[in-house]
């Protein structure tokens, strides 16, 4: 008999989570690099990683701000 697949880690799908999710593991990488005891292509690996977790962080941000200044900006049928 077959069993069930197994379920599969869910992706969050909003960016709020997304983000926080980018972010906590960043700083995992951060305290683990820190202590210093990585093998060389180990710590090469998670560079790599946090690198692409900033980026995407950042994008997230940029996001977020340009949601902020839209919802900011004076709009031009209010006064019509």
């Amino acid at each position: 008999m077959a069993k069930p697949p197994a379920p599969q880690p869910e992706t969050p799908a909003d960016p709020v989570s997304q983000f926080e999710d980018a972010m906590r593991e960043l700083e995992e990488i951060v305290q683990r690099m820190e202590r210093g005891d990585l093998r060389l292509e180990e710590s090469l690996q998670l560079f790599e990683r946090g690198m692409s977790l900033s980026k995407s962080c950042r994008g997230s941000l940029d996001s977020a701000e340009l949601r902020v200044r839209k919802l900011l900006a004076p709009d031009p049928d209010a006064d019509a």
